[in-house]
């Protein structure tokens, strides 16, 4: 049996690079706010359209179909915080309260989508090329490397304000310490909106990514959202470097997978390697799961 190691490594770097977004969102969302995020695959699906929107309505450039993506992830980020977070996180069994909410306003914004967009996919225009790159022995796409670049470069940028800004030190006290950063002022609601934001912007590059191989549909969320959720758990929900070592081994079972099974086993395998994962480390490689969060 012969494995293309170099485009085994190629897939997995690139598969990483995306679901490391979505993960790393989710991951953000449960250390911050304590709130599991089912309304991130709803995002997925409404920046794919907004990307589409901007590509069909204003300008094919790669780069402002990417931006539309983005901006349109961080405002659908903006109102599920509005209408999930900010009326809830006071409430007795916030967690739960929150989580019946996002998954609410999943459902309910899938079907808004379908009845405005209806039920016919949208293609996105292949927004860094067609050609091929020669590294070494191996062949890789312009949609590839542009792929893990952007991603590199939007994570970088993210994890650079989040250390050096002001509101993202607020984020960061709050991923820590959730009821010490409240007592020394930090401001729930507003912290709460930035850290949807940002995690809406970058599920929303995540959607323009992904849509470069698939279609924008009212539904195109739902993988997206259960493969994050993958990720985000065998990684340790709250680890952001466990979140990055689970993209990449993800990203490497399923590129093993569709290669030497076929690609209709690759959630088998993905779920088959997560509950391996929770065997072993209950928490996750890098959990950080706090034993309570009243």
């Amino acid at each position: 049996m012969h494995i293309d190691f170099y485009y085994v490594a190629l897939t997995t770097i690139t598969l990483a690079s995306i679901y490391g977004l979505l993960a790393l969102g989710i991951s953000i969302i449960w250390s911050s706010l304590g709130m599991i995020n089912m309304a991130q695959g709803f995002t997925f699906a409404v920046s794919g359209y907004g990307a589409w929107m901007v590509a069909q309505y204003l300008s094919p450039n790669g780069f402002a179909v990417l931006a539309g993506g983005v901006l349109t992830g961080m405002l659908s980020g903006a109102l599920i915080g509005a209408l999930a977070f900010v009326p809830l996180y006071d409430k007795p069994n916030f967690p739960l309260r929150s989580l019946i909410a996002t998954l609410a306003i999943s459902l309910m914004g899938a079907q808004c989508l379908l009845w405005v967009f209806g039920p016919r996919v949208k293609a996105l225009p292949k927004i860094f090329g067609y050609g091929s790159f020669h590294i070494g022995p191996a062949v890789a796409s312009h949609e590839k490397v542009g792929s893990v670049v952007a991603s590199v470069v939007l994570l970088l940028a993210v994890l650079v304000w989040m250390k050096r800004s002001r509101r993202g030190l607020e984020i960061r006290a709050m991923m820590q310490n959730p009821e010490g950063a409240a007592l020394v002022g930090v401001g729930l609601r507003s912290t709460a909106l930035a850290v949807m934001m940002v995690t809406g912007g970058l599920a929303g590059l995540a959607s323009v990514l992904l849509s470069q191989n698939y279609f924008v549909n009212p539904y195109s969320g739902t993988t997206p959202l259960v493969k994050g959720m993958v990720v985000a758990l065998a990684g340790g929900l709250g680890s952001i470097s466990g979140a990055f070592i689970a993209a990449l081994l993800i990203g490497l079972v399923e590129a093993l997978t569709a290669l030497e099974l076929g690609g209709q086993y690759v959630l088998i395998t993905q779920f088959l390697f997560i509950i391996a994962v929770l065997l072993v480390r209950p928490r996750g490689i890098a959990g950080m799961i706090a034993h309570s969060r009243e």
